[in-house]
C-alpha cells in the first residue's frame, strides 16, 4: 500500500481516533475550568499573573467567537446552545464522513472544543474564559479558554489543507499518454 492511501486505509479506525481526539479535547477542558472555577476559585479573584505574558483572567463569555450574539436573556442562551449543538452535530456528521487521518483529528479537534464550550452554556449559561495572553498592554487575542484553542486549531488545519494539498491522481488511473510519433 502506498504511504499516500495508507492515511484513509481504515477509515473507521481513523473516524474512532477523531472521536477519542474530541473526547480528550473536551475531557481536559472540563478538567481546565473546573480547576479555574473550583480549584483556583478565580472568579473570586479576578486575575492570576503567571508569566510576563501569560495571565488567568476570569472571563464569563455570554455570545460566541469575539463575544459576538450575546445572549441576554434566557431564550438567546437556549438558542445559542442550539445553533452551537447544530453546528456541532454537522461537525459530527463531516467526522463520520471524512476518510482522512489529518482532517479526522482537526474535525475532533474542533468537536471537543464546541462540546466543551456547549457543556459550560448549558451548565452555567456562559462559557467560562480564563487565557489572557498579552504583550504588555497589548492583547492580540480576546482571553480564551482550551475549547476555543482546539476550534481555532482545527479550523486553521482544515483551512491549511484544503489551500495547500491537492489531491495527486492515482497513477493507475490515469489514462497512459499517447503516443505522440
Amino acid at each position: 500500500m502506498s504511504g499516500a492511501a495508507s492515511h484513509i486505509a481504515n477509515p473507521w479506525r481513523n473516524r474512532l481516533i477523531g472521536l477519542l481526539v474530541a473526547a480528550v479535547v473536551f475531557a481536559i477542558d472540563v478538567a481546565i475550568k473546573d480547576w479555574v472555577v473550583y480549584g483556583l476559585r478565580l472568579w473570586e479573584i479576578g486575575q492570576l499573573r503567571l508569566l510576563p505574558f501569560f495571565n488567568l483572567t476570569w472571563t464569563q463569555n455570554f455570545g460566541v467567537s469575539l463575544g459576538l450574539f450575546t445572549a441576554g436573556s434566557p431564550e438567546a442562551r437556549w438558542v445559542l446552545v442550539a445553533l452551537t449543538g447544530a453546528i456541532a452535530g454537522f461537525v459530527l456528521v463531516w467526522l463520520l464522513r471524512e476518510r482522512k487521518l489529518a482532517d479526522i483529528v482537526a474535525l475532533g479537534m474542533v468537536l471537543g472544543g464546541a462540546a466543551g464550550n456547549i457543556r459550560d452554556r448549558i451548565a452555567v449559561g456562559y462559557v467560562v474564559d480564563y487565557a489572557d495572553l498579552h504583550i504588555g498592554n497589548f492583547r492580540p487575542f480576546l482571553i480564551f479558554n482550551l475549547a476555543d484553542a482546539a476550534i481555532t486549531i482545527g479550523v486553521l488545519i482544515i483551512l491549511a489543507r484544503s489551500l495547500l494539498s491537492r489531491e495527486k491522481p492515482d497513477a493507475a488511473a490515469e489514462p497512459a499518454p499517447e503516443n505522440l510519433n
